[in-house]
């Protein structure tokens, strides 16, 4: 039996990308949205069904393709490679209350008792979740406002990726790419890594107040009805942009997948855990959880997350799906487990050679 997750309809977050009926081979343009030529694999700039109108062979067509089989293979090589994540012993969870499919929505609090019971925080002194923490701060919690990185957290960013790439996990995920070709040398890797995890996009009217990081990571809270109009007149948001553009939908969390964020935002008791509709089959971490819960008051109605996983981990395995299977559900093994994870391109703004950036990753299935 298969169970997936439930989530907001990605087409009330996201431009679908066109088709490529009819363009294939067409020459590259950096006004189209996504690309049907040869060196769109290359810069995982594709439409979504480039495949079935291009490539009628399907993946085995092409040395350098990601075929289905290469994907559960490196995730199970990424799986035994996370040495830096929990320990059955660092961790202690109380998920409480099981909602279904059709309770998810209700808001209602079922579950009296944090989630977290017990975290081991000599996890956090370990460099890449040290220098994972220091990025959460970095971000303005409302859609809507112009973030504006300070060289310290430039630099913040620069050593997360330097921590994160001396990992035998992340070693051996560019390892993998390389030899698909995707990428010619590790500063390559690591300098696109930057670019569609950290690059800067406008989900409103021009301010560019988004990044892949900071939505998947570090999640997003609405600021419509009387807040907005107070950050209005305080002059925090420009003169007509969309409030709950691309992140919420009336006044709901978008984004926020990650385990440690969620336990540090309700160690400070802003982050209140109402129930889960999803506990993953794995008897040690990482885990998987579907969870419902308020940040600050708004609602996130399912928040997949892995629990007990490293930085590294995640973070890999969200890069390996946005560029083997971006749009689509990329289906992987972890410890012999069967589980999916469903990325999105941001498709209204590129950077380099058409490529695009991170619009959202997320577990979807067990």
């Amino acid at each position: 039996l298969r169970t997936t997750l439930l989530f907001l309809s990605p087409e009330d977050l996201y431009t679908a990308p066109d088709s490529c009926k009819g363009r294939c081979e067409e020459p590259y343009s950096e006004e189209d949205e996504c690309h049907c030529d040869a060196e769109c694999e290359r810069y995982h700039s594709c439409c979504e069904d480039y495949y079935r109108h291009c490539r009628p062979e399907g993946f085995s067509s092409s040395r350098d393709a990601i075929t289905d089989e290469d994907l559960l293979h490196v995730s199970e090589q990424l799986y035994k490679a996370d040495h830096n994540k929990a320990r059955p012993t660092d961790i202690t969870i109380n998920p409480q209350y099981q909602a279904s499919p059709d309770e998810t929505g209700l808001q209602e609090d079922r579950s009296p008792q944090p989630l977290y019971k017990y975290v081991n925080e000599e996890l956090f002194s370990k460099p890449t979740y040290a220098s994972f923490i220091k990025l959460l701060d970095n971000y303005q919690r409302a859609a809507g406002r112009e973030e504006d990185m300070t060289a310290e957290e430039l630099r913040e960013q620069d050593n997360f990726l330097k921590e994160v790439m001396k990992t035998e996990l992340m070693k051996k995920l560019f390892a993998f790419l390389h030899q698909k070709n995707r990428y010619g040398s590790e500063q390559e890797f690591v300098a696109d890594l930057k670019e569609m995890w950290f690059g800067l996009y406008s989900r409103g009217d021009g301010e560019q107040d988004s990044s892949g990081f900071e939505h998947v990571f570090s999640g997003r809270a609405c600021t419509g009805g009387m807040e907005g109009a107070r950050l209005h007149r305080a002059g925090g948001l420009t003169p007509g942009s969309r409030l709950c553009s691309g992140e919420v939908k009336k006044g709901k969390v978008s984004g926020f997948h990650n385990w440690i964020r969620f336990y540090l935002l309700e160690k400070q008791g802003a982050v209140n855990y109402f129930s889960h509709n999803f506990n993953g089959p794995w008897d040690t971490y990482p885990d998987v959880l579907g969870l419902q819960f308020s940040w600050d008051g708004f609602y996130k109605e399912v928040g997949s997350a892995f629990i007990g996983s490293s930085p590294e981990f995640e973070f890999g395995l969200y890069t390996l799906c946005f560029i083997a299977r971006p749009g689509r559900a990329c289906h992987l093994s972890l410890g012999g487990y069967s589980l999916s994870i469903q990325t999105y391109s941001w498709t209204k703004s590129t950077y380099g050679n058409g490529k695009k950036y991170i619009a959202t990753a997320y577990v979807i299935s067990p």
